[in-house]
């Protein structure tokens, strides 16, 4: 066993003490830092937060060759005694993949912790944690003897610690034990959020189990579950974890109308995936490989169908309506017919290029760019339209994806996803690839008024400038320009100052709408790295501004009971239940 002692007893220094015992099998031996969290694709060089490290055996320093950056390779003893290895890590990023440790709670993404100890992948691992007085700390791990147990490396890594003086709340679903535990920038914070929503716990109870019947189950994936919750002023986002989920999310965001809805599906997304990517996942990553980023081409898959169906799972639930689901699912439609990088970057593409495109997206990425997420959504709708016309759904490939391959811990490849979805409808098995390696879109309009719905156009107030804008200290600035454009073709680029527009000042973004004359040469003043320029800009006729999602008039009867059981994720035919 290798046993794994986390000090986070003096926050005020940001930095978490690792030690590290066991007793080694090999005279040789490599010591590596992961270099990523699994979920989320980005190659994060944790390494460059470590600091410190040594190895002692017998009471004597063992020298340590470095053989890469976040690698290095250890001879020693295996007659003389245990091996004790001691480091420190700067816990100071906030996020659901990074750590983050001050005076008032610790978060450890332990991939960023933890080295990886050859030949011991496969071995248990025990954790024990020392807290400040009045802490506790909160892992989804069993606890035996004071001490955390993780069969393996793996189910080490993907077990999240939060630490302080939290409250947990408990609840059940379907009799296995959930817990959430919350942070909210200071003590006693957290109540503030069971203030505004007092029905939080049995809503999210309510969410799982909508999880656990839209795969056919009857109790969740895992035996116990925690949910991890880092309530800030502004974010959002999420982390999954087989036992486990970090959630990130704004009290701003939370105060907005449709801010509940949004967590909740939030919520529904990530525990979600305690089927469709941690246990039913890419064989790209069975097993994963901690060092390297690996090209997974059916990732649109893992997060594309989950991002698709975690709007359903709340109105499943009963905790909202209809309605709110065609706004919600109207928005990211329009989000992606507004994409310009949809006409550059297949969704076989996206996926492949995850770990160097979507993490690093920048003010132009989007003319180049769509993400897997966003388009992978799109498809999934577009494949549930088209099985459901074949008498089928997408739910029900999911659910046979889960009974040939997620419940063994088999991996599985695009070959078998076609494969799922042509059993049900045989004219994917050449349909679908095309949607993934090409740019055409499906008939998006003729699926959506295959259950009475349509997209309506908005046109924009203001002529077509081909930019976007952002306050700056201010100043008004170009947050963001169009590739093909009118302000790309006057020279403008990301972060120049817009000065004036026909020699009338700019100081917000209602200036310059009110500016821009279509089909007009007007001279626009900037500032860029500190020098003033003249360029002549011809802004176009006003474009389209969204989309909404609207019912058709007069639907015909079959066109509403179809929506009906879109909406309810029924299927369309009559098919045994799932065990």
């Amino acid at each position: 066993m290798v046993q794994v002692h986390l000090d986070l007893s003096e926050p005020q220094q940001h930095l978490v003490s690792v030690q590290m015992q066991l007793q080694p099998r090999l005279r040789r031996m490599r010591l590596a830092l992961p270099g990523w969290t699994p979920g989320s694709y980005l190659i994060r060089d944790y390494v460059r937060l470590l600091e410190g490290l040594q190895v002692e055996q017998g009471g004597q320093r063992l020298p340590l060759q470095r053989l890469e950056p976040a690698a290095w390779l250890l001879d020693c003893d295996p007659e003389a005694g245990a091996l004790t290895i001691r480091y420190r890590v700067l816990a100071t990023e906030l996020t659901v993949r990074t750590c983050h440790l001050d005076h008032e709670h610790g978060f450890l993404a332990l991939a960023a912790v933890v080295l990886e100890l050859e030949g011991e992948r496969w071995s248990p691992h025990a954790l024990s944690c020392t807290v400040p007085e009045g802490w506790e700390a909160f892992v989804p791990l069993p606890l035996d003897q004071g001490c955390w147990q993780a069969r393996s490396f793996d189910q080490l890594l993907d077990s999240p610690l939060e630490a302080g003086p939290h409250r947990p709340l408990d609840f059940a679903v379907h009799g296995v034990p959930h817990r959430l535990v919350c942070w909210a920038g200071a003590p006693g914070e957290e109540a503030w959020l069971l203030q505004q929503h007092p029905e939080l716990l049995e809503d999210l109870r309510r969410v799982c189990e909508a999880c656990c019947r839209l795969m056919g189950v009857d109790r969740p994936a895992s035996a116990g579950y925690l949910v991890i919750l880092h309530l800030v002023d502004e974010g959002y986002g999420g982390l999954e974890h087989d036992d486990s989920t970090v959630l990130v999310y704004g009290r701003r965001n939370l105060e907005k109308p449709n801010g509940y809805r949004r967590f909740l599906q939030l919520v529904a997304h990530e525990y979600l995936h305690q089927w469709n990517v941690r246990r039913l996942r890419p064989t790209e990553l069975t097993p994963i490989d901690y060092h390297r980023a690996p090209v997974v081409p059916s990732l649109w898959f893992a997060e594309g169908v989950t991002s698709y169906l975690d709007q359903f799972l709340p109105l499943s639930a009963g905790l909202t309506q209809p309605d709110e689901l065609l706004i919600d699912l109207g928005e990211d439609l329009s989000r992606y017919r507004l994409t310009p990088g949809r006409f550059v970057q297949s969704l076989r593409e996206s996926s492949q290029e995850a770990w160097v495109k979507l993490y690093k997206a920048d003010a132009y990425s989007g003319d180049s760019q769509v993400s897997y997420y966003l388009k992978g959504a799109v498809i999934a709708l577009c494949l549930d339209l088209h099985l459901r016309r074949c008498g089928g759904s997408l739910l029900q490939v999911l659910r046979q994806l889960w009974l040939s391959h997620g419940r063994w811990g088999r991996g599985y490849n695009e070959a078998d996803l076609i494969a799922a979805f042509a059993s049900q409808a045989p004219d994917l098995n050449t349909q679908l690839p095309r949607w993934l390696q090409e740019l055409d879109d499906p008939d998006l309009d003729g699926y959506l008024s295959s259950v009475g719905l349509h997209l309506e156009a908005e046109m924009a107030s203001a002529p077509w400038a081909g930019l976007t804008t952002r306050q700056e200290g201010g100043c008004l600035t170009a947050a963001r320009v169009l590739r093909g454009g009118p302000a790309e073709q006057a020279g403008v680029m990301v972060g120049d100052e817009l000065v004036a527009l026909d020699q009338q000042r700019l100081r917000n973004a209602e200036d310059w709408s009110r500016s821009l004359q279509s089909g007009q040469s007007q001279t626009l003043l900037i500032s860029r790295r500190s020098q003033i320029r003249s360029l002549s800009f011809s802004p176009l006729a006003p474009r389209v501004e969204r989309y909404v999602l609207k019912q058709v008039l007069e639907p015909s009867a079959e066109q509403q009971d179809a929506q009906r059981r879109w909406l309810l994720q029924q299927p369309c035919g009559d098919h045994p239940a799932v065990a």
